[in-house]
Formats: structure tokens, C-alpha cells, sequence
């Protein structure tokens, strides 16, 4: 078993991976292994020829997860390096590109550059992250397949749209797909619908609810004018959109049952749940998109993760507008810019100092500038997670605001 500093640098591609092993500065070896079973256990035979070997390489999105499981299962420390850390400390090594040169880069430059080993974060934090994905995946399928459902409307009863204040509803939708057609309105009797209102949801529906949408619904079906005729396929694409939407709602729910059933005994939960505003559905989404926060060596850490961290530029008398890198978790920026806005609704029944930061910088402000102010605020919100979180505290607006 050798015993000098060994480091692997390994650039992972979609199915393989180039490997460099360097002792003491010097390469003593470089191969090419694919990244299934047979070439992770070459690896790892070659891991095991070394004593306690350093292994180096690029995150790269789904593709660099196998190399990350496998070493996590072997119990092999690693640093795996964020693709922006990387490209700064291997751009002036790079007057030859290739997957090869940039194995040999990764292992070498460790020996001039202090690295640290990546934070092992619990499997369960990866299983939030990819409910949290896919939970993101459903939710853009639902607003397409709507704006779609929308369009469809338009030639057959657009004034179905206004049949109910709110449309997000099982009983909208199931009205959706039996009467898009106004003249299977005027072809069912009146019982038929109200009948047809009262069993087409699991929700309780009274009956003079039941029997004023009925009424409703013939007086839009009256005033609606359709371009195309009731043998139009547009209808079997209606009824398609409106399944495929109730579907994806229930989809929805059925993720975030799962998400909180995995989240609900991290410790972090009950904690980021005290804070007013945070519902089940915001704290179970951001700790899948944030991780374990006890990683992170300081809020500011936690602001460049998600890309809320302000980039400035001065040269001589010019001075650029600060704005904010936007380098990071796009998915927990959109779930944090929500949550400034719940959590100022429901400052009104629970005080807290974000929205009071909020508020009067709304005040302070002469010009119109609303998302610059939100971003200040989460922020704000951003230490407040970190601080509860780190220091194992629940939301107390008494201590938050002193």
C-alpha cells in the first residue's frame, strides 16, 4: 500500500469518466473508465491500491451523482467541486482543453489549492431534492396544459371560464370535460346537471350551492358562440386537458404528502415551521432545495447557494447598479420570493421582524421597486433560517426583532 499524498482527479462525462492519479505532484497514471458497475469496480480497485486517496472532480447536474453515490457507499471522503469554483481555478491552466487535461488539472492544482472535503448530507436530503424536481415538473405541467385548456376554450365556451370566481377546483374541472360543448348543456335536463354537480367531486356540496351553478351554467351556455362544430375534435383535446390537469393536481398533493411524511422528524422542520408564514408545503420545498443548511459556513454561504448575492462594479467614476448574481437555486429563489408575500399576509395575525424590515423599506422607498425590496428581505429571511437552524431555536419575534 503506498502511503504519499494521492490525489485522483476525475471529469465526469455522461457515460464515462477520466481519470488522473497524481503522487506528490507527479502523474503516475491516467485511464478512461465508464461509468456503470464494471467500470466503478475498476475504480475501485484502484482506489484501494492507494493509501487514503483524495478524490477531486466537477459537479456535473444527474451525471455526477453515480460517482458521488458510489463514494459515499465506499466511504471514500471526496471534494466535489461547484462548476463555477472549478472553471475559475482551472481557467489559467487551460490552453488545451479536453476531458483528459481537465482530470490531470483537477488532481494537480490540489496540491497548490486547499480544498475542502465535501459535506455529506444525509440520503434523505436527496430524496427531498428529487421530490421537490418533480413536484416543480408537475407544477409546469399544470400551468402548460391550463394555458393550453385556455386557448381550446376560447372556440368552443369561453364563458365556462367564469362559471366559478376561483377554477382550481375538481368540480370545475370535471364540468370542463361533459359540457365544453354548449349544446350538451341545452341536451341535458336540468336534474341531469344538478345531479351531475352534486356527484362529481368528493367535496360536500349543498344542494342550493349545487342548484345555482346548474342555473348559472345554462345562462353562460346561452351566450356562448362556437367557432367550431360539436363534432370537432377540439372537444376530445379539451376533455384530454382537463383530465390530464386533475391528474397532475392530485400528482401534486400526492408528492407533498410524501415530501412531509420524509421531512416531518428532521430536525429542521419544526423549526423553520415556527416562522410565520411557512406552511408545510414552503418548508418541505425548501428543505429539498436547500439541503441540510447545517453545511453551509455562514448565511452568506446560504445567499450565494441560491444566487441572492450582489455583484458590484466601480472603475474610476462609473458605478454600476448592484444587482444579484443570480448563480444558484432558481427553484428555491421563486419558493422564497413567495414566501416574503405569505409571510407579510400573515404578519397581520402573527408579528414578525421580516415583514417589518419589509414594510418599511416599502415606506422608505420613492421609486417603485418592490423585487429589490424582496430580495433584501430574503435576505433577511435567509439568516433567520440559518440562525434557527445552526442554534437548534424556534421563531420568537420578541428575540428576532432586538
Amino acid at each position: 500500500m503506498i502511503k504519499l499524498r494521492t490525489v485522483f482527479g476525475i471529469d465526469v462525462s455522461k457515460t464515462s469518466s477520466e481519470v488522473a492519479i497524481v503522487v506528490i505532484k507527479v502523474k503516475v497514471d491516467e485511464c478512461k473508465l465508464t461509468l456503470d458497475r464494471p467500470g466503478l469496480a475498476d475504480l475501485l480497485k484502484l482506489l484501494k491500491s492507494f493509501h487514503q486517496p483524495e478524490v477531486v472532480f466537477e459537479a456535473t447536474g444527474i451525471y455526477s451523482r453515480i460517482l458521488q453515490h458510489f463514494l459515499d457507499c465506499d466511504e471514500f471522503e471526496y471534494t466535489m467541486l461547484n462548476p463555477l469554483a472549478a472553471k475559475k481555478q482551472l481557467d489559467n491552466l487551460r490552453p488545451y482543453k479536453s476531458d483528459r487535461s481537465d482530470a490531470l488539472n483537477l488532481a494537480q492544482t490540489s496540491f497548490i489549492i486547499h480544498r475542502s472535503l465535501s459535506y455529506k448530507q444525509s440520503p434523505i436530503y436527496e430524496q427531498l431534492h428529487d421530490l421537490s424536481r418533480f413536484y416543480q415538473e408537475v407544477s409546469r405541467n399544470v400551468i402548460s396544459h391550463k394555458n393550453r385548456l385556455h386557448r381550446a376554450l376560447q372556440l368552443t365556451f369561453p364563458q365556462l371560464e367564469s362559471l366559478f370566481s376561483n377554477t382550481n377546483n375538481e368540480l370545475y374541472w370535471a364540468i370542463v370535460q361533459h359540457f365544453a360543448c354548449p349544446s350538451q348543456v341545452f341536451n341535458t335536463s336540468f336534474t341531469e346537471l344538478y345531479s351531475f354537480i352534486l356527484n362529481s367531486t368528493n367535496k360536500i356540496i349543498s344542494a342550493n350551492r349545487a342548484n345555482r351553478i346548474a342555473k348559472k351554467l345554462l345562462v353562460l351556455a346561452k351566450k356562448a358562440y362556437p367557432v367550431v362544430d360539436d363534432n370537432s375534435y377540439v372537444y376530445e383535446q379539451i376533455r384530454y386537458l382537463a383530465n390530464r390537469i386533475m391528474k397532475e393536481v392530485h400528482e401534486k398533493d400526492k408528492i407533498i404528502t410524501e415530501m412531509h411524511h420524509k421531512a416531518e422528524n428532521l430536525p429542521e422542520y419544526n423549526l423553520l415551521l415556527s416562522i410565520p408564514g411557512f406552511g408545510v408545503r414552503t418548508v418541505t420545498s425548501l428543505i429539498g432545495e436547500l439541503g441540510d443548511i447545517r453545511r453551509f459556513h455562514s448565511s452568506n454561504a446560504l445567499n450565494a447557494y441560491i444566487g441572492i448575492d450582489l455583484r458590484h462594479y466601480e472603475s474610476g467614476n462609473f458605478v454600476a447598479a448592484d444587482h444579484i448574481s443570480k448563480r444558484g437555486d432558481a427553484v428555491a429563489r421563486k419558493i422564497l420570493f413567495r414566501s416574503i408575500q405569505n409571510i407579510a399576509v400573515a404578519s397581520h395575525f402573527h408579528p414578525n421582524h421580516i415583514n417589518d424590515f419589509y414594510q418599511k423599506r416599502k415606506r422608505q422607498s420613492s421609486q417603485p421597486g418592490a423585487k429589490k425590496i424582496a430580495i433584501a428581505a430574503i435576505h433577511r429571511l435567509l439568516r433567520t433560517i440559518y440562525h434557527l437552524v445552526k442554534y437548534n431555536q424556534s421563531y420568537n419575534y420578541q428575540i428576532a426583532k432586538s
